[in-house]
């Protein structure tokens, strides 16, 4: 580049000595040498011009050189939530949309990736044009790759995007992160990005049984679980308060107000385009008020005639039979993978002597079981009985962890997932007693992630700061951590929201309290380390991508 210098006119000497300066200024930057220097002219005097013996030489003209290469700092990891694992720097403007980017697809992807794609480029505002070959400045996406489930890879670099990974939902959460980087900052950072949840199982449940939730405040929650890479949501739909999902089977037990079957289907197949299962859950034998407010006959009645609410008598073959019909009723309606068989708090084990409270439930324990079998093994029979209904749909089934027990003639089926919330029940057990027998286990640590409209029953409403400090899915129970060996056997955890006290908030009140709490569960499912940005900086960010 060649460079003028200016300032006042100082005469032909100074002017030929600053064309030398310039000449060799030019050729210093990348030219072999520098010519030889002009000597200004001699002999000049104040009253006449200046004379010289001889002509001096014509001055070269300096040989112009490229400009620069525009340099770029080492680029930083993309600013999202939950943040990315791994981020290869590099030096480059790194990405953003413009007047001529699109979004495509591989030809071989687009059956399978149409859905990704469509959805970003509506959210980027820009077109979405198929298996078009992608060019500068075009967001791509791709199935690829050997890495884990949900992994995928984020490459910036030619002034392009592309995404890959070895399934849908990999490419998907790529989309996720690609999304969030351009709210966050405007931009995605140069260079490659290659993530992976540490949990596999990260989800959000409602108890839409005891307070009903409509179908667009559920599917509201879906989209914002989908930006924070969750990909299960549990609905807890009977229990005593309501049974909120119309039935063929049993309509009399079905609330007043509840969800249609089309408005669960319109919820699942959301749910399924962002690589969300839906978990539904119908509890028993406790939680079951719904279902005895029609059928009376159902109630477990003690040995001095005291009832107590949502217990059905499981020595009653017609309290099996209405479970069942529902069970095998809703597996077509939710077609995912996972089912939720409840099993907590069933009241007759919650008193001192089973045995003498309930003698009927005693009688048809020993008559099922023999002279061992206890109220207990009843209870755990039920809950086996009631896995056989589920198991050939081919889904993963789970019971809360109060609904295990030891010392029993029966033990629970061992393919059933604990879902462990509490230690405060009659004869507590140490998430460590069901790990150490092979267990698999989901963490709904009500310490921490238990949002309980009303806090009653000593409960407060978690808050995010707290579970993105403190908690990590190692920490089941209370505020101390399992040993890391058991790491492989937490399949991930679930923030709750119960309704005990449901007028306490409104189901706008109710997305608002859980959003900050949810997005740092969101975070430590995703990866446990301990994060890089402070709670400020988290919260901060969460209001620019969220």
């Amino acid at each position: 580049m060649r460079y003028s210098i200016r300032g006042p006119r100082r005469g032909p000497a100074v002017m030929a000595a600053a064309v030398a300066l310039v000449t060799v200024a030019a050729c210093s930057n990348g030219s072999p040498s520098a010519p030889p220097a002009v000597s200004a002219p001699t002999g000049s005097s104040p009253s006449g011009p200046a004379t010289s013996t001889a002509a001096p030489p014509p001055s070269p003209t300096p040989t112009p050189t490229p400009s620069p290469t525009k340099t770029y700092p080492l680029s930083t990891a993309p600013q999202v939530i939950p943040a990315v694992r791994n981020h290869t720097a590099a030096r480059g403007p790194g990405w953003k949309p413009g007047p001529d980017t699109g979004v495509v697809v591989a030809a071989k992807d687009e059956r399978a990736l149409a859905d990704e794609a469509r959805l970003v480029a509506g959210e980027l505002g820009v077109p979405y044009r198929g298996t078009a070959a992608a060019r500068p400045g075009d967001v791509s996406l791709a199935l690829g790759g050997q890495g884990a489930p949900e992994s995928y890879r984020l490459a910036v670099q030619g002034g392009g995007v592309r995404i890959t990974g070895p399934d849908q939902a990999g490419v998907f959460y790529g989309t996720r992160t690609l999304k969030q980087s351009v709210r966050s900052t405007g931009a995605v950072p140069e260079g490659v990005v290659t993530d992976a949840p540490a949990k596999p199982q990260r989800g959000l449940m409602v108890d839409i049984a005891r307070k009903h939730f409509t179908a667009g405040w559920i599917e509201a929650r879906l989209r914002e679980m989908a930006d924070l890479k969750l990909n299960q949501l549990g609905l807890h739909f009977s229990d005593d308060q309501g049974f909120r999902i119309a039935s063929d089977s049993h309509p009399e037990v079905v609330s007043a107000q509840h969800l249609t079957k089309a408005e669960v289907r319109r919820i699942v197949a959301l749910a399924a385009s962002l690589h969300i299962t839906v978990v539904p859950e119908i509890d028993s034998p406790g939680h079951l008020g719904a279902v005895i407010a029609a059928h009376p006959d159902l109630q477990l009645v003690s040995a001095t005639g005291r009832t107590l609410r949502g217990a059905v008598d499981i020595s009653k073959p017609a309290a099996a039979k209405i479970v069942d019909e529902l069970l095998r009723e809703y597996a077509g309606l939710f077609p995912g993978g996972h089912w939720h068989l409840g099993a907590d708090e069933y009241v007759a084990l919650m008193s001192a002597n089973p045995e003498a409270t309930y003698p009927q439930l005693a009688r048809a324990a020993t008559a099922k079981y023999g002279a061992s079998g206890r109220v207990q093994d009843l209870a755990t029979g039920w809950l086996n009985d009631r896995a056989a209904v589920v198991r050939p749909t081919g889904k993963e089934l789970r019971a809360w962890n109060d609904g295990f027990f030891t010392g029993g003639v029966v033990s629970p089926d061992r393919d059933i997932q604990v879902a462990y919330w509490t230690g405060k029940e009659i004869g507590a057990r140490t998430p460590t007693s069901y790990l150490s027998a092979g267990r698999k286990l989901i963490n709904y640590n009500d310490e921490y992630l238990y949002y309980v409209l009303g806090q009653p029953n000593q409960f407060t409403y978690p808050t995010g700061r707290r579970i993105y400090q403190e908690w990590t899915p190692l920490v089941v129970r209370g505020t101390s951590p399992v040993p890391a060996r058991y790491d492989p056997q937490i399949l991930g955890g679930v923030f709750a929201v119960w309704c005990d006290l449901a007028g306490a908030q409104t189901q706008a009140q109710v997305a608002e309290g859980i959003r900050m709490p949810l997005t740092a569960t969101a975070q430590k499912l995703w990866d446990a380390r301990k994060p890089v940005l402070g709670w400020a900086e988290f919260r901060a960010l969460a209001g620019r991508v969220r």
